[in-house]
């Protein structure tokens, strides 16, 4: 890990919730959060794997960590979320965990596309909602959703993915000015092509995209900086930046659907 944001622990602590945590951007908060001392709910789905994290955190940084396992497609995770951290004095939410249903539409089973709306969408209305109520009694604290580029345009062969992570893109501008009075900083994240395993997944790890992909490190700390600012929207990298500034959002939807549609293929035809 090169990068690290600093945070207030006085504000954002002393514990942080991450979901989405055992791999990927949710990992990485894990790891950033636990460098500034904040201790660490960490939950997902894969219970052994967040075992291993919260014990590397532990020792390597002294802070404490519990482990949820938590599938978030799922209607009844908050009963499971609520009791695990009911004790707890909870700083930060990082609402993280997202997937992405690859293909063209009509050909997606409809049963995978409710199970990515309730991930993409759902989850992160619920945690909102019930942290947000803890954070504004509080008064101090902050959300930090993730969405995604993709919200910015539809996107062919990854529509419903873009649909969702629009919601949360809105969700996240309208609650920073809802919240702001109570002395909650709300945040989203908007990540282009990072370089996690959903790129492996989909083979595009070997394309341009992998390559040119920003490190986790620098997305994280880009997202705990603008965070800390109290800043309601934060498009991480420069290149993602600059491409929604010089590019129509009708360019974009092309550009974006023919990267989608090359790797939904890869999907079908390995490399």
């Amino acid at each position: 890990m090169s990068r690290v944001s600093r945070l207030d622990g006085t504000r954002f602590g002393p514990w942080a919730l991450v979901t989405g945590a055992s791999s990927g951007i949710g990992r990485g908060f894990a790891e950033q959060l636990a460098a500034n001392g904040i201790n660490v709910v960490l939950a997902a789905r894969r219970l052994s794997t967040l075992d291993e994290i919260g014990q590397e955190l532990a020792q390597r940084h002294g802070i404490e960590f519990r482990t949820v396992r938590a599938d978030l497609s799922r209607p009844d995770f908050m009963d499971t979320v609520i009791e695990a951290t009911r004790d707890l004095d909870i700083g930060l939410v990082v609402s993280n965990a997202g997937d992405m249903v690859m293909g063209e539409f009509l050909a997606s089973p409809a049963d995978a596309l409710v199970d990515e709306a309730r991930l993409n969408v759902d989850a992160h209305l619920l945690l909102t909602h019930h942290f947000g109520q803890r954070l504004a009694r509080r008064g101090r604290g902050g959300l930090l959703l993730v969405s995604s580029t993709a919200a910015l345009q539809g996107v062919p062969y990854s529509a419903n993915y873009a649909a969702s992570k629009s919601y949360v893109f809105t969700l996240g501008q309208a609650l920073h000015h809802e919240l702001a009075a109570a002395g909650v900083h709300v945040t989203v994240l908007l990540p282009g092509a990072t370089a996690t395993p959903m790129l492996g997944r989909f083979g595009a790890d070997k394309t341009a995209m992998g390559r040119l992909a920003m490190p986790v490190d620098a997305c994280v700390a880009d997202a705990l900086k603008a965070l800390r600012a109290n800043r309601a929207v934060r498009v991480s990298g420069f290149m993602n930046r600059l491409l929604l500034v010089t590019t129509p959002r009708s360019a974009r939807t092309r550009l974006m659907g023919a990267l989608s549609k090359t790797m939904a293929a890869r999907l079908v035809t390995p490399v």
